[in-house]
């Protein structure tokens, strides 16, 4: 059998948002366990059927690399990180739905991994304001995931969702939001489950299908 195409997905955000609950979810289909911290980086693997169903149907792996959720500014944290920044072909942005905060830094991971936030910038949004233009020419397929959903109140959730979905659009992005406790939220057929898929197949799509000159500097 021949050894199948894969594509780098990071999965990036503060630390405690629940990101390797949400890789193992994904990559596993089951609830993990007993999360820890996770320190440098760790990885894990999806297939995923691109296209499923056509004629275009294909087998990849989609590697998911969950990268160490501290926040410090200081250069040798981000010098640490870089490494595992290169050669990326997505992102999935994670953000707790209940701590507004790790909501608001994911301007920060995004700029940090996309090479365009090259010194400390401190807070990149003022007063709920974000300048678009800094993803104006970014050719990198986003997600955003909020995770524990189940701890919002009902009569907070209308007010966070909505919030969040104006996250989502500041990043041009797909909006996923869920328990990692619960595997119903990604069933097969389920919305979040269409959205993941193509958020995949966009990914792929970026790498291994669309080859103008940018792109391939990028994703290659």
């Amino acid at each position: 059998m021949a050894a199948l195409d894969r594509v780098k997905v990071l999965v990036l955000g503060d630390s405690g948002v629940g990101k390797s609950s949400l890789v193992h979810l994904l990559c596993q289909n089951q609830v993990l366990g007993n999360p820890s911290w996770t320190v440098g980086c760790s990885v894990d693997v999806r297939i995923h059927d691109y296209k499923e169903g056509t004629p275009e149907e294909k087998t990849y792996y989609i590697e998911l690399w969950d990268v160490g959720g501290s926040v410090g500014s200081a250069t040798s944290v981000k010098s640490t990180r870089a490494v595992f920044y290169n050669l990326l072909n997505g992102i999935i942005l994670v953000h707790d739905l209940t701590n507004k905060k790790s909501s608001q830094n994911l301007y920060r991971w995004s700029l940090e991994a996309l090479n365009r936030d090259i010194a400390p910038t401190g807070v990149l949004v003022t007063n709920g304001d974000y300048d678009r233009e800094q993803f104006a020419d970014n050719q990198i397929p986003l997600l955003v995931i909020g995770t524990k959903l189940d701890q919002i109140p009902e009569t907070k959730r209308n007010e966070v969702l909505t919030r969040t979905a104006f996250l989502a659009e500041d990043f041009n992005a797909e909006e996923i939001n869920l328990d990692c406790t619960n595997p119903r939220y990604l069933a097969a057929g389920s919305s979040n489950a269409v959205k993941l898929s193509r958020f995949f197949d966009k990914v792929i799509e970026k790498r291994y299908f669309l080859r103008d000159g940018n792109q391939v500097c990028h994703f290659s």
